[in-house]
């Protein structure tokens, strides 16, 4: 975890849930009550099966669609509203059950391209920090 004073005087906090990815509603909202952050400001950064290796989708609100990480936050949060910044992993090849493509390491090729993934993630949340929505789209979806 890590916390970043900006210059506007506000603080950015930077969380990675030590417990299982199904279970990370009850750390986050901890986290949340002991800053006094409302959902309103939470941005949750997450794997999208969904979506093409690779791409990006910025969205405020929505469903899980059967992600239990964030069926979990909705859970204890009781709604959907907060930001996600929906980081595109692929499908699962053929019939392959996407748990077990999720857990497994990514191929070799695809590798090389994460750091430069999770630059790209990183910087659509900095932008969103900074800008509306509707900008924060316009600029990283795809």
């Amino acid at each position: 975890m890590v916390a970043e004073g900006r210059a506007d005087g506000t603080n950015v906090l930077l969380v990675e849930p030590m417990s299982f990815m199904n279970r990370s509603g009850g750390p986050i909202v901890r986290l949340m009550d002991y800053y006094r952050i409302p959902a309103r400001q939470l941005v949750v950064v997450h794997d999208e099966i969904d979506l093409d290796f690779d791409s990006l989708r910025l969205k405020h609100g929505g469903g899980d669609n059967g992600h239990n990480g964030l069926r979990s936050i909705r859970g204890v949060l009781g709604n959907g509203d907060y930001y996600r910044v929906r980081v595109g992993v692929g499908r699962p090849p053929g019939r392959q059950d996407p748990v077990d493509y999720l857990l497994r390491p990514f191929p070799r090729d695809r590798r090389s391209q994460l750091p430069l993934v999770v630059a790209r993630a990183a910087d659509s949340v900095e932008y969103l920090l900074h800008h509306d929505l509707s900008s924060a789209q316009n600029m990283f979806n795809g």
